[in-house]
């Protein structure tokens, strides 16, 4: 990737951090030998926000299932097992 493009789409900012938060960053950046202090944070970021959403999802999912009534539950049981049983059975075959 062209670095002039890469970097245009980057926003330009400034932020006070606390002196732990520095050293963690700068700790983080020579673990992972990444070029920059922002480059490292920008990284930390993107995982955060990945494990966010993956927290939102989760949550969904288990609302969803909370939400569903005996019946329900019991069809998706049963769905469930018998794809369990199609895999199982796939795996077997030579």
């Amino acid at each position: 990737m062209n670095p002039t493009r890469a970097s245009a789409r980057k926003v330009k900012r400034s932020f006070s951090i606390s002196p732990e938060s520095h050293a963690f960053i700068r700790r983080v950046q020579k673990e992972r030998r990444t070029r920059s202090a922002s480059e490292t944070l920008d990284s930390l970021l993107s995982e955060l926000m990945a494990i966010r959403q993956h927290r939102r999802l989760e949550t969904a999912w288990k609302d969803y299932y909370d939400a569903l009534g005996d019946a329900e539950a019991e069809e998706h049981n049963t769905w469930g097992a018998f794809a369990e049983s199609q895999l199982a059975e796939e795996f077997r075959r030579p």
